[in-house]
């Protein structure tokens, strides 16, 4: 299938699905979804499968299970491109639009230590850093969860505490409504993003081997 841009439908989907997230708005519209959204999402990804790999597409139901907030469905569609584990590739459609990102979103204790040494070390160290800042001073935005104090073992006047606090670490960019996202030109756009992203997670996958 080609990615022939994202209609206008898949944001009045989400903007109506915020207000009205239920079983009875979803089988009502359910046809919305696959045509408006899970579609041109599964054809945007297959076109930049032969350089990144095959795309998880998010399933839309929310796993309610131990959640306070129990409505039913997400009110994003995500796609994921996994390079290591929790580490890879991103996009989102919502209601605010589209964005695009990578990096790692979770990492258990052994792999987080190793990150963390690498991040200790003067030359692997440097090298995230500048990855970081060329990210941030092309437009990304650099986040993920952070520890509030030094991790346990860590000095909090290291040199490079701000990354050894990081337990995730992701650039996201936003393209909001950008008239690029219903278009074809999106898919170069976001190969683009991707390719800009990819000294992150290699360093990510190298570095982050326990």
């Amino acid at each position: 299938m080609t990615f022939d841009g994202f209609p206008e439908a898949a944001l009045d989907f989400y903007d109506d699905l915020e207000i009205d997230n239920s079983k009875v708005f979803w089988e009502a519209n359910k046809e919305v979804y696959k045509t408006a959204v899970a579609a041109p999402m599964t054809a945007l990804t297959d076109q930049l499968a032969d350089e990144f790999g095959t795309a998880k597409i998010f399933r839309p139901y929310r796993d309610v299970r131990f959640s306070k907030d129990k409505t039913p469905y997400k009110t994003h569609q995500g796609a994921f491109v996994a390079a290591a584990p929790a580490t890879g590739y991103y996009v989102e459609l919502r209601a605010p639009g589209f964005r695009a990102g990578g990096g790692f979103y979770h990492a258990e204790p052994d792999r987080l230590a190793a990150l963390r040494t690498a991040m200790d070390h003067p030359r692997r160290g440097a090298e995230l850093e500048e990855i970081l800042a060329s990210l941030t001073a092309t437009g990304w935005e650099i986040g993920g969860d952070r520890l509030k104090t030094a991790p346990r073992g860590w000095d909090k006047d290291h040199p490079r505490i701000e990354l050894l606090r990081y337990k995730s670490l992701t650039a996201m960019r936003d393209y909001g409504f950008d008239e690029v996202i219903h278009t074809p030109a999106l898919v170069d756009r976001v190969r683009s993003d991707w390719r800009s992203l990819a000294p992150l997670i290699d360093w990510v996958t190298e570095h982050g081997r326990s």
